[in-house]
């Protein structure tokens, strides 16, 4: 199932069944966008992401960067990241997104795709670590990209289309139903980053 619209209804759930994704559309004027795009591409500390698969330690092309209220440890694909303190930006942007959604966050992982060759592979973000159930606030910056859910039993999948400056969350039982991905293409040749707020639970 292929959903398009330019009319965006920020109330409207995008899932079919057990789970719930509101996307915002565009929440600043592409001033704003631009000027947070080049702002986080140069002030975070990214770096390569490091996964541990069937034993292999796989470095990928995407950059990411783990920050947070305290200096929490996230654990995801057998590799621990201790947070580093909120930027000025990052601080703006997380109370932008908690105002629109109505939800609180205490940590953001954030990640930079050079171009549309790097993607993300099928997954849910259901590590121990976060808060279960939790909301997590998604800003994308840059690209425009495709973005797609997958239902873990019916198949049945969703596709969205990321726009600069836009925020979607995902929340309720999305993470125990629900897979997701950014789907590479070979069409997109400029960067995106990506800032997905969420919820350690400190327990």
């Amino acid at each position: 199932m292929n959903l398009f619209s330019n009319q965006v209804d920020p109330n409207y759930n995008w899932l079919p069944q057990e789970g719930v994704v509101n996307y915002y559309g565009t929440i600043m004027n592409l001033e704003e966008a631009n000027s947070y795009y080049q702002k986080l591409m140069e002030t975070i500390t990214w770096e390569n992401d490091v996964a541990v698969i069937f034993g292999k330690r796989i470095v990928t092309k995407r950059k990411v960067a783990w920050y947070g209220s305290e200096p929490f440890e996230y654990t995801y694909s057998n590799n621990t990241k201790k947070a580093f303190p909120w930027t000025k930006e990052l601080l703006e942007l997380k109370k932008m997104s908690e105002e629109f959604t109505g939800e609180t966050y205490n940590s953001c992982l954030l990640n930079l795709y050079h171009s549309g060759e790097e993607g993300m592979a099928w997954h849910s973000d259901a590590e121990k670590d976060l808060k279960r159930n939790g909301a997590i606030a998604s800003l994308s910056f840059g690209a425009e990209r495709k973005f797609a859910f997958k239902h873990k039993q019916t198949k049945e999948k969703v596709v969205l289309v990321l726009d600069h400056g836009s925020l979607l969350v995902m929340k309720g039982t999305t993470q125990t139903h629900w897979l997701h991905r950014l789907p590479p293409t070979k069409l997109v040749r400029t960067p995106r980053v990506n800032l997905t707020f969420r919820t350690i639970d400190p327990r």
